[in-house]
C-alpha cells in the first residue's frame, strides 16, 4: 500500500493546492500540483541538478496528454491541466480519480470506460525521469494516446520568455527526440509509439503561487514534439526524460527496485512502553526525512553528504543543517552522513564561525550568521552521544568546536565576541541580521537582534558546558539570569540591544530549557514553559510573537515586504515544536502525563503530512486560525524535529 492515497473523484478544489514532492539524493526533485496543474515556477516534472545539489534546472515542466478513442478523431480526451491568466485549459481534473504517492508519485484517470494509471520515477542521483502509463479499456477497444513535453529549459528560479535562447530539436529514431540549449541537451526515449519533432510554444501559463507572493507569474513554454501511441486493448508505454543520453536497456521497474529506501528510526526510552517502530507515523516522517539528504562532493574530492534546508528553492544552508541533523541523521542511524556532514562544515571553519549557506551556483561558502556556529557543537555533541564514534568526534569534530569557541572570545565578524564585563556573547549591529529571525527587505530589518539575544547566550552556555569550560559557564549562567530573567510570567527578554531589554514574548527563550544544558533552576524552566504555551503554542508550532503584541501580524502572504514583515512577527515555525516538546519534558520530569501531553500536540503536525504539502512538512503556518500552511512546502528542520520527538515519543 502507498504511504499516501487521496480519492480526489474528478474535484479542482482542495487538491489545487495540495503539492507532491520527489527526488533523488542529487538535489534534483519533481513537484507540482496534486491535479497537475503546475501553481509555481518551480513546478515541473524534472528541475535537474547540474551541479549537485545546486546548479538547479527547471527541464520539463509537464506533459500535454491527449486521449482519442475508437478512432474518433473529433472526440478528444484531456489528462493535463494548466492555468492561464483568466482561465484553467484543458480540465483533467475531470477524469482523475486518485493520487497516491511514495517512492513514485501515481495518478488514476478514468474516461469514458478507460483506466489509465500514470506513474512518475525519479532515477536516484540521475537528472533522470520515467513516466510510465497503463492503459485498461473495459473492453477491445482502439486507442491513440498523444504526448506533448512542455519544457522551459531554465534556471529554476527564473522564468521563461519565447523565443529566449534557441531550442533545437534534433530526432536521430522514432522513439527518440532531444532538444539542446547551449551545453545542455534534453533527451526523450520511449519504449512504444513515434515521435514527431515540431517547435511550437504555448504562452501566458500563470503561476497563481506566484501571483500570491507578488511576484512575476507568467511563463511561456516550448513543445519540441509529440509522441503518438496507437493501441488496442491494454498496453503501457514508458517515456523517459533525462539531460544523460538514455540506455536502450533500461527498465522502469528495475531502476525502482534498486533504489535505497529510507532508513527507519528506532524508538528511545520514555517513561512509557512505545508503540512498534513500523508505526505509520514513523514510516511516513522517515520518507520525508530521507529526501533532504543529498550527495555533496567534499572538498577534497571525495564523495559526501549534505542536508537541503528545503524543496523547492533552498541549497544546503549551515544553521538549517546542524539544527536538522539530529533528526534527519541521528534518529535514523545514518552515523556515516552525519560523520560527513559535520566534517565537511569542520573544514570550512573559518575565524570560529561555520558557513551559513553555499552560493547556489559556486559553492562558496558565506559566514554570516552567529548561531549556526553554536549549533554546530550541539550537533556535534549529539553525534558523539548517539554514534559512540569518539574517533571521529576527536580528531575532527572536536578541534572544530575549540576554535568556535575561541573565535567566540577573541572576537570574529560582525563584531560576534564575548563581552568581558559578563561573558555574554554580543553581535552585529542595526543593519545586521544574524540570528535565525533573519527576514530583511529593501534595508529593513523586521526583527532586528543585535546585542544579545536570548538563545545565542542558551547555546553559548550550553556549548561551554559541552566542553568543560565549566568556569567560563558559571559565569555566563550567572549573567544569563542576571540579564534576561524577567519574572515567573513573562519568562525571560528575547534580546538585549545597546540601549533598549526586547521583552516581547517571542519563541527563543525555549532553548534556555530545551539544550542539553540549562542556565536557568527547576521554577524558572517551568515558568519558560508556561510562557511558551499560554502565549504561543499552536496546533502546528509556536507562533514568533504573541498576538496580544501591537507588532504581530497573523497573516503571511503578499509581496516580499509584506511576508518578510510577518515572518517572525507571529508566523508559526514548525521546527520549534521539538525544542518546545524537549522543554515541556523536561519541566515536567519525564513523567508519564507530560509524554502522553507532549503526543497530543505533536499529533497535529503529523496528520497535517496529508494534505497541504502531501508527505512533507512546510516551512510555517499562518499564526491566525486556521493556520494555513505557508512558505518554503516541504522544510527540512519541520521534518527533522517532528521525527525527532515522535520516535522519542514513541508515536
Amino acid at each position: 500500500m502507498p504511504l499516501y492515497s487521496l480519492e480526489t473523484q474528478a474535484q479542482l478544489h482542495p487538491f489545487l493546492s495540495y503539492e507532491w514532492l520527489l527526488t533523488n539524493g542529487s538535489g534534483a526533485f519533481a513537484s507540482s500540483s496534486v491535479v497537475g496543474c503546475n501553481t509555481r515556477r518551480y513546478h515541473g516534472l524534472l528541475c535537474a541538478a547540474t551541479k549537485p545539489p545546486v546548479g538547479r534546472m527547471l527541464t520539463l515542466n509537464r506533459i500535454g496528454e491527449i486521449l482519442y478513442l475508437d478512432d474518433k478523431t473529433d472526440e478528444l480526451y484531456e489528462l493535463s491541466i494548466s492555468q492561464f491568466r483568466n482561465s484553467f485549459h484543458p480540465r483533467g481534473e475531470r477524469f482523475l480519480r486518485r493520487f497516491e504517492l511514495d517512492q513514485t508519485a501515481r495518478w488514476e484517470y478514468f474516461i469514458n470506460g478507460v483506466r489509465i494509471t500514470k506513474e512518475l520515477q525519479l532515477l536516484w542521483q540521475r537528472n533522470t525521469i520515467a513516466l510510465r502509463y497503463t492503459i485498461e479499456p473495459e473492453a477491445d477497444r482502439e486507442i491513440e494516446l498523444h504526448l506533448l513535453p512542455f519544457l522551459s529549459m531554465r534556471d529554476f528560479h527564473s522564468l521563461r520568455n519565447a523565443p529566449g535562447d534557441k531550442l533545437a530539436v534534433s530526432s536521430d529514431a522514432a522513439s527518440n527526440l532531444s532538444v539542446n540549449q547551449g551545453d545542455k541537451t534534453l533527451h526523450f526515449r520511449s519504449d512504444a509509439g513515434q515521435f514527431t519533432p515540431r517547435s511550437d510554444w504555448w504562452y501566458g501559463h500563470a503561476y497563481a503561487l506566484e501571483t500570491e507572493r507578488g511576484l512575476n507569474d507568467t511563463e511561456d513554454l516550448f513543445v519540441p514534439g509529440e509522441l503518438i501511441y496507437k493501441t488496442h486493448g491494454h498496453a503501457r508505454l514508458t517515456l523517459w526524460t533525462s539531460l544523460d543520453p538514455i540506455p536502450e536497456s533500461i527498465d522502469f521497474d528495475t531502476e525502482l527496485a534498486g533504489r535505497p529506501q529510507p532508513p527507519i528510526p528506532r524508538p528511545l526510552q520514555l517513561p512509557t512502553t512505545p508503540p512498534p517502530v513500523t508505526s505509520p507515523a514513523i514510516l511516513r516522517l522517515a520518507r520525508a526525512a530521507a529526501d533532504f539528504v543529498v550527495a555533496r562532493q567534499q572538498p577534497n574530492g571525495q564523495p559526501g553528504s549534505t542536508i537541503i534546508a528545503g524543496y523547492p528553492w533552498f541549497a544546503d544552508w549551515g544553521r538549517d543543517t546542524m539544527i536538522s541533523l539530529p533528526g534527519l541523521l541521528l534518529t535514523t542511524n545514518r552515523y556515516p552522513e552525519a560523520a560527513q556532514v559535520l566534517s565537511c562544515f569542520a573544514d570550512y571553519v573559518s575565524d570560529g564561525m561555520i558557513p551559513n549557506r553555499f552560493d547556489d551556483y559556486t559553492n562558496q561558502p558565506s559566514y554570516n550568521t552567529v548561531d549556526a556556529s553554536l549549533w554546530f557543537i550541539h550537533a556535534c555533541f549529539e553525534y558523539l552521544h548517539h554514534s559512540k564514534d569518539p574517533a571521529t568526534f576527536n580528531a575532527k569534530l572536536l578541534p572544530a568546536c575549540r576554535a568556535i569557541i575561541q573565535g567566540y572570545r577573541n572576537g570574529t565578524r560582525y563584531n560576534i565576541h564575548m563581552d568581558p564585563a559578563d561573558s555574554l556573547i554580543v553581535g552585529g549591529d542595526k543593519d545586521t541580521q544574524l540570528t535565525w529571525m533573519d527576514a530583511k527587505c529593501d534595508g529593513i530589518a523586521f526583527t532586528p537582534r543585535h546585542g544579545k539575544p536570548v538563545e545565542i547566550n542558551a547555546l553559548w552556555y550550553n556549548a561551554l558546558m559541552l566542553l568543560g569550560e565549566t568556569e567560563l559557564a558559571n559565569k555566563v549562567r550567572q549573567s544569563f539570569v542576571k540579564t534576561f530573567w524577567l519574572n515567573p510570567f513573562r519568562g525571560l527578554a528575547d534580546v538585549l540591544t545597546p540601549d533598549h531589554k526586547d521583552t516581547s514574548i517571542r519563541p527563543n527563550q525555549i532553548f534556555a530549557v530545551s539544550l542539553p544544558h540549562s542556565p536557568l533552576d527547576h521554577g524558572q524552566q517551568h515558568a519558560v514553559v508556561e510562557v511558551c504555551r499560554r502565549e504561543l503554542l499552536t496546533p502546528f508550532g509556536l507562533r514568533t510573537l504573541a498576538k496580544s503584541d501591537p507588532q504581530y501580524h497573523g497573516r503571511y502572504a503578499g509581496p516580499p515586504m509584506q511576508r518578510d514583515r510577518a515572518y517572525h512577527n507571529g508566523t508559526v515555525w514548525p521546527w520549534l515544536i521539538g525544542h518546545f516538546l524537549d522543554a515541556h519534558l523536561r519541566a515536567h520530569r519525564n513523567s508519564p502525563d507530560a509524554a502522553r501531553q507532549a503526543r497530543v500536540w505533536l499529533q497535529p503536525l503529523i496528520d497535517n503530512m496529508n494534505q497541504g504539502s502531501i508527505g512533507q512538512l512546510s516551512e510555517c503556518f499562518e499564526g491566525d486560525e486556521p493556520h494555513r500552511p505557508v512558505g518554503c512546502p516541504a522544510q527540512a528542520w519541520s521534518v527533522a524535529e517532528v521525527l525527532r520527538l515522535a520516535v522519542k515519543l514513541g508515536m
